[in-house]
């Protein structure tokens, strides 16, 4: 006997597979890069005053723009107007936080061309004020995160400009970087990281 609701439509039973089906939480941080994850943490210790740090704005040039109706406009042409030096900078406990997030698909070795010149150099300037500055690597495919300082970071970068290899292997990550457990909130506490070694 088929039972209908007022409205002439038809009452179709959920399933029992349905109503059991749960959310697989092993997979709910898919698809989010490692800035997303960043730009969470730092929301996170900036709702809990813990600290100040933002994604720095790309200094881009806009050239060419189309206005497709009154109430929009899409940028058609731009340019950089000058190299962007680091993603992330800020304050914490009064110690000045300058540093780099990177990502890669390669399981055995982060490549050092996905980090530019000019942006160790901005490095070195920041560790010469004394600022507190790092990379923060993403093994994608493994979902690992290491925390490696500058100073490492300039060893492996005058290896390579002397011939040596032309990428860090995982297992010198996992000698010279300091790995970063991913957890609840914030899920990549990188502070934690900065204030064991610095303050």
């Amino acid at each position: 006997m088929a039972i209908h609701y007022p409205n002439g439509k038809a009452y179709i039973p959920v399933s029992k597979a349905k109503i059991e089906k749960k959310k697989d939480y092993s997979f709910s941080n898919r698809g989010k890069t490692l800035e997303d994850e960043i730009n969470e943490a730092n929301e996170f210790y900036l709702a809990q005053d813990i600290a100040v740090i933002h994604k720095k704005p790309i200094p881009i040039q806009v050239v060419k723009v189309d206005y497709p109706s009154r109430s929009s406009a899409v940028i058609k042409e731009a340019y950089y107007r000058t190299p962007s030096t680091t993603d992330f900078n800020g304050v914490y406990k009064g110690k000045y936080i300058d540093f780099e997030a990177k990502e890669t698909e390669n399981r055995t070795a982060f490549p050092l061309k996905n980090v530019h010149l000019h942006q160790v150099e901005h490095m070195r300037k920041v560790s010469k004020q004394l600022g507190i500055t790092f990379l923060l690597v993403r093994f994608s495919a493994l979902e690992r995160y290491f925390y490696l300082p500058f100073e490492q970071l300039s060893l492996f970068w005058e290896r390579m400009l002397t011939g040596g290899r032309k990428s860090i292997a995982l297992s010198e990550m996992e000698i010279y970087a300091i790995e970063i457990t991913p957890r609840y909130a914030p899920r990549i506490d990188y502070l934690k990281i900065v204030n064991d070694l610095n303050v």
